[in-house]
């Protein structure tokens, strides 16, 4: 096909097909992604659900048959712009950023292996980050969530019971995410130190604080634990569920869910709502961001500080017991109020 002067053409088919056939290097990629980047097996299965999209998009808008697999190599920026504008019409902002730095870093592997650094997604920006805040609980109701039958000892509690406790301990007591929860191994909790050992995003480890409430619960379910029958892929998993296998980050939210419906929470609550509470009601109560930071497990700080707020109610407190005239506030309703009408008259226009 002949592109008129100063346009390319708008199928160029031969050339869509040849080296670094999608179809060969995928599976390659995810490899390298599991082992080598040491990703969590959501984030590398999230990478494939965007891959294989682009490929079936590729396919009809290069015009291919169905038999014919597009080449990774021969990939522009326009293709990339093209698959993202479909995307648009049904997916978040955030959904489209994912989507696009799957294309990048697949496109990057290519482009190292090829010898040389050609990637056509890098000069995509990435769609604007909405900056909404998540959800966060009040102490009183992150309390409510938490508390149980005070006439009731731990290990008297029931197995299901004990065991979402100790969940609920740790997503706001100690920060973790729903991942790192049900992540969680026996050898994970060191209940004399006070201590568990977490593994996060991108397979690092980090050493987080319990609360006392956290390690009288975890004791009680440790030694529950050793009791229960257990399936033998469950290995040395810390929280198990009703058939003995590990624990999955979709039971955890909906443990959440019913929990804080139990105890009345009128908020959407989640697991990241918990963690998200813990990282604030540090914050308020004064912790260092660093420390704060640390605990979450990010790796900037600046993702801290987007992370975390103080609630309105915080910030009028601060100014009025801070700021010379922050007193004022409170001071207005002792003060008499002078009518409108007596300002213009007897003052003029201010």
């Amino acid at each position: 096909m002949v592109a008129s002067p100063g346009r390319s053409p708008v199928h160029r088919l031969p050339s869509r097909q040849g080296t670094a056939p999608m179809d060969e290097r995928l599976p390659r990629f995810l490899d390298f992604l599991r082992v080598e980047r040491g990703l969590s097996l959501h984030t590398v299965r999230a990478y494939e659900r965007d891959l294989h999209q682009l490929r079936q998009f590729l396919v009809g808008h290069w015009g291919l048959s169905a038999g014919q697999g597009p080449s990774a190599d021969r990939i522009e920026a326009v293709d990339v712009r093209s698959f993202l504008a479909r995307e648009h019409a049904h997916s978040s902002p955030a959904t489209r950023r994912r989507k696009l730095s799957a294309m990048r870093t697949f496109l990057d592997w290519v482009a190292e292996r090829r010898g040389d650094e050609r990637n056509p997604a890098r000069a995509i920006n990435s769609p604007r980050r909405r900056h909404r805040l998540p959800s966060v609980l009040s102490a009183p109701e992150a309390r409510s969530m938490l508390d149980h039958d005070a006439s009731t000892e731990l290990a008297e509690l029931p197995v299901q019971g004990l065991r979402d406790l100790c969940l609920l301990e740790l997503l706001y007591g100690s920060g973790l995410r729903a991942s790192e929860c049900v992540g969680l191994d026996r050898r994970s909790i060191d209940l004399e130190r006070g201590e568990v050992r977490v593994l996060g995003k991108g397979r690092k480890e980090r050493l987080v604080p319990l609360s006392q409430p956290c390690i009288e619960a975890l004791r009680a379910w440790s030694e529950l634990r050793g009791l229960l029958n257990q399936r033998p892929e469950a290995g040395q998993a810390l929280f198990l569920n009703a058939r003995g296998g590990r624990l999955s980050a979709r039971s955890l939210r909906r443990i959440v869910k019913q929990r804080g419906f139990v105890a009345g929470v009128v908020k959407d609550v989640h697991p990241h709502a918990l963690r998200h509470s813990f990282a604030t009601h540090l914050l308020e109560g004064g912790a260092d961001l660093r420390a704060i930071q640390e605990m979450l497990g990010h790796a900037s700080l600046s993702t801290t500080q987007q992370y975390t707020h103080l609630t309105v109610e915080g910030l009028v407190d601060a100014h009025r017991s801070a700021h010379p005239r922050g007193g004022e506030l409170s001071r207005e309703d002792d003060q008499e109020t002078v009518p409108t009408d007596r300002i213009y008259t007897e003052k003029g226009l201010p």
